[in-house]
């Protein structure tokens, strides 16, 4: 299956991620703070401990979808409550992130924001939720069910809502 391997490389890739935006906005921090000028009348030291705190939350944030995305991994079951929306999220930050970065940093850095965007989805769609039939034991499909007079659902061949009665004159 390709579920489990998708999961490894989103995993890898969102805390080298992680530890690359942090350092990124760690370093643009103490450029800031070293080069000693303000920004339309900002602090210099407000601009830098803000990058500094900026950079450690969205380091955070994405080490926290990365070791979900490595739980999802290891255990090879679909993330569930706040493992699924931390993914979702990060979804839609990589597609935020790479709508930005065509118009300011170009095509390359567009092409690893979807691909990492892509990557997430795939690992949000290839966990998707078992039918209903599956998580009870049940057969999942025609070709599990039982041949006979009941039909393959095994309901006796019943539609999914009952005719109308009869009605006398």
């Amino acid at each position: 299956m390709v579920r489990r391997p998708v999961a490894w490389i989103v995993a890898v890739v969102l805390l080298v991620e992680a530890v690359g935006i942090a350092a990124v906005n760690w370093f643009l921090g103490v450029v800031v703070d070293r080069q000693d000028m303000s920004l339309a009348g900002l602090d210099p030291d407000t601009m830098s401990t803000s990058s500094k705190i900026g950079g450690v939350v969205f380091g955070l944030y994405f080490a926290a979808c990365g070791v979900v995305a490595l739980l999802v991994a290891v255990r090879d079951r679909p993330p569930a409550g706040l493992g699924r929306v931390l993914l979702v999220s990060a979804a839609v930050v990589h597609a935020l992130l790479g709508a930005f970065a065509w118009g300011l940093m170009g095509w390359p850095a567009f092409l690893y924001m979807v691909v990492v965007l892509a990557l997430i989805v795939l690992l949000l769609m290839t966990y998707d939720r078992p039918a209903a039939g599956a998580a009870r034991g049940g057969p999942t499909g025609p070709q599990d069910a039982p041949a006979g007079p009941e039909g393959p659902r095994g309901d006796g061949g019943s539609p999914v809502s009952p005719p109308p009665a009869p009605t006398t004159p």
